[in-house]
């Protein structure tokens, strides 16, 4: 299974950053588990949604060449629940590796202006055209980016 966490790319400045925004629903298949009749997105997938937009991230500065995966968590601090019905708005930064060739990254998401996680992170990049047909992400990207014409 293969969740998009990705709902919507509002702003990217290559080098600098890129948010985004993640709609919590209550039909996402996860919730039915966690937990039972009171609802809550689980932390992992918060920090899965950071992961997703630092490809994006990557992928839309490399002119579609690259993806991110994550490696390694330096560090992550979860401070509330995220419910259905939510919007997660979502933030991630480029900062300093030890390490050249690693990225690494802070990610940010918030509900309502509230803290609900900040996570530091590294990982590789690899070539986009290795795992996704890159045409199609590119139009995908679009799409998040509400770029594309409506008909």
């Amino acid at each position: 299974m293969r969740y998009l966490l990705i709902d919507h790319i509002t702003e990217l400045e290559p080098g600098k950053v890129i948010r985004g925004v993640k709609n919590v629903a209550m039909s996402e298949d996860f919730l039915e588990f966690h937990f039972p009749r009171n609802p809550i997105m689980p932390g992992v997938m918060l920090l899965e949604a950071l992961t997703q937009l630092t490809g994006w991230y990557e992928a839309a500065s490399s002119d579609f060449k690259s993806w991110f995966l994550i490696s390694r968590v330096r560090k992550s601090n979860f401070y509330g629940f995220a419910f259905p019905g939510d919007q997660v708005e979502l933030e991630v930064e480029p900062i300093e590796s030890e390490d050249p060739s690693v990225r690494a990254y802070r990610g940010r998401g918030t509900v309502n202006g509230k803290k609900k996680i900040v996570a530091d992170f590294e990982g590789t990049l690899i070539p986009l055209d290795e795992i996704e047909d890159v045409q199609g992400q590119k139009r995908f990207y679009q799409v998040l980016r509400r770029e594309l014409k409506q008909r």
